[in-house]
């Protein structure tokens, strides 16, 4: 039977934390693999973004034109996740956040579908849940490569769930992060606004933002109030 609820999950802060370094090598050595251009990510914030934006902001002080930048980015965010997928063989067990496998544990017990929606580029994404041990819990979801913006992203998670018949066409939709921009993604499409402060954002930087609901980490995640939003 179709949810009434759907829950999308954040990777980066929200899942894992301190994933390693191969992740932003993958991006530079793209790069360099494409375009020949050597960059580095010192001086650049990377948190709540997507990685085809971060690969825009590497080639910004490149020589490159707009077009050419343009033409080039599907080539990168491929050769990237290639990268990726060679040279990331690490346990990230370890690197589980705490109360992720209790939640996850508990929802797919009570049959609610778990989708992603993260900045990660594809295969990276599926390549770091299945180091963490994690790939069983999902089977879907919406990547860097897939929308300009977090918001879309979440919306083509929620498209997906539906078309696939695991979802009401009105079922409640709640979106898990460590970010403010998962929170706003999250209120751009109506859905219910879920901020952990296990990323680098902390608790009172968060409740600026006025999440629906606002935890330490997902030890603390009330499972009877997650279905009982009021609308």
């Amino acid at each position: 039977m179709p949810s009434d609820s759907l829950i999308l999950f954040d990777i980066d802060g929200t899942l894992l934390r301190g994933a390693g370094p191969h992740h932003k090598d993958a991006l530079i050595e793209a790069i360099r693999r494409i375009t020949g251009i050597a960059c580095s990510f010192e001086g650049i914030d990377t948190s709540g973004q997507l990685d085809r934006d971060l690969i825009r902001t590497l080639l910004a002080s490149s020589r490159l034109s707009q077009r050419t930048i343009q033409r080039a980015l599907a080539r990168i965010m491929h050769e990237a996740q290639l990268c990726y997928q060679q040279s990331c063989h690490i346990d990230l067990r370890s690197k589980v956040l705490p109360g992720v496998v209790h939640a996850l544990d508990e929802l797919q017990r009570r049959q609610i579908p778990l989708a992603l929606v993260t900045g990660n580029l594809t295969a990276i994404a599926w390549r770091k849940l299945e180091l963490a041990g994690l790939r069983g819990y999902f089977s879907f979801g919406a990547f860097a490569e897939q929308g300009r913006t977090r918001a879309r992203l979440a919306q083509v998670a929620a498209w997906q769930a539906k078309r696939q018949g695991l979802v009401t066409r009105r079922c409640t939709v709640s979106l898990i992060g460590d970010h403010a921009n998962d929170i706003a993604a999250a209120k751009a499409n109506g859905f219910k606004a879920i901020a952990v402060a296990t990323g680098l954002m902390p608790l009172d930087e968060l409740r600026l933002h006025s999440p629906d609901l606002l935890l330490q980490d997902l030890t603390d995640l009330p499972f009877d109030l997650l279905f009982a939003f009021p609308e």
